[in-house]
């Protein structure tokens, strides 16, 4: 991707003064559901109206979407309300049914990404088109996987390029649907600036009343969307429920966001300084979460312990880890006295730990 500031020519011709917001249905179930939600988002700041047409599900049986008969439903939404329309494509066949049906934004989704010969499918149908190709992060933690998608459609010639964060699996349980590793997206950000990236807080939290926190900690990262899914019906919409809300809900969300004021006589070093705070404080959770995960390894520890009868101090072990961490924190530029002090810190809270099981 050599012409890196082409891929913002899309957004840019937006002339947008808020973030870029896409939502709509996480399925189109009927038309008249699909047009009384369009028309009720009409008259708001969505610029895209967004409807699964193709809905790829992990177990058979479920609600796999209404296929190409929605399409037609899209068209009358763009005919009646002059909103934009987006759908998610998975294969050469929806990018042909997509395109003859006049769709603004096709979207990649997580499952997809994951499969280089779908990407290459979908970039070859798609190849010289001036519609907007989004691609959603793969549905493991892997960047390069994700670029990898991104540079098959560019070389594709497929200039208006952005990508969706929309979270991903993890095996272990969080307050998340999919964890939001706002570190990968960072990286993605730092590595291509210039490439739009638009925040799904729906699939990230799987909860309606997590929604806002996640979108302004995306804003709060100089994400330049959001992709909401919306519903007049959500506790009983076909398909993802819980992660839905209704437009009036949205509408206020969008109210209720903080967006960096570009008139501020100091906008530029507040931007970057709250830039900044908000990769720190994502960065500090995560420092959290891994000393959590770490007491846990140390409280198998202690049992182990406990049950052969070891003493919980191992010394060689010990000295064995501060020597190597200090060596690790000198190759990241960290003092060797701050990383004793955090690291004794550390052992004591596992020695802590360690004991209280062996007392029991």
């Amino acid at each position: 991707m050599e012409n890196k500031k082409e891929l913002r020519t899309w957004l840019d011709d937006l002339a947008l003064n808020h973030p870029l917001v896409i939502a709509g249905p996480c399925s189109a179930e009927t038309e008249e559901q699909v047009l009384k939600i369009a028309h009720e988002l009409k008259d708001t700041d969505v610029s895209y109206f967004r409807a699964g047409i193709w809905k790829p599900r992990t177990r058979p049986g479920m609600f796999e979407g209404v296929g190409a008969l929605g399409l037609k439903w899209l068209q009358r939404v763009k005919a009646e309300t002059g909103m934009k329309t987006a759908t998610e494509v998975a294969n050469a066949a929806h990018v042909k049914l997509a395109l003859e049906h006049d769709v603004d934004l096709l979207w990649i989704g997580a499952r997809s990404t994951v499969s280089p010969f779908i990407v290459q499918e979908i970039a070859d149908a798609l190849e010289g088109t001036d519609k907007i190709v989004l691609v959603k992060n793969p549905v493991n933690p892997d960047l390069a996987l994700w670029l990898g998608a991104i540079e098959r459609l560019a070389t594709a010639n497929i200039k208006n390029l952005g990508v969706i964060h929309r979270g991903f699996s993890t095996y272990e349980k969080t307050k998340y649907r999919n964890t939001p590793e706002w570190q990968l997206a960072i990286e993605l950000q730092s590595k291509f600036p210039d490439l739009p990236i638009i925040n799904d807080p729906s699939h990230i939290t799987g909860k309606r009343d997590m929604i806002f926190d996640v979108s302004q900690t995306a804003l709060d990262l100089n994400f330049d969307g959001l992709m909401i899914e919306t519903h007049y019906d959500p506790e009983n919409a076909w398909s993802d429920a819980a992660q839905q809300v209704t437009p009036s809900t949205l509408v206020q969300i969008m109210k209720d966001l903080k967006i960096r004021k570009e008139t501020d006589p100091e906008a530029d070093y507040n931007d970057a300084l709250n830039n900044l705070r908000a990769k720190i404080d994502v960065i500090d959770n995560q420092i959290i979460e891994l000393l959590g995960k770490r007491m846990v390894v140390a409280d198998g520890i202690g049992t182990l312990k406990r049950q052969k009868n070891v003493s919980v101090l191992q010394s060689k072990r010990w000295n064995e880890i501060l020597g190597k961490m200090v060596l690790e924190g000198q190759e990241h530029g960290l003092s060797e006295e701050f990383i004793l002090k955090m690291f004794k810190a550390i052992h004591q809270e596992s020695i802590n730990h360690q004991e209280k099981i062996i007392k029991k």
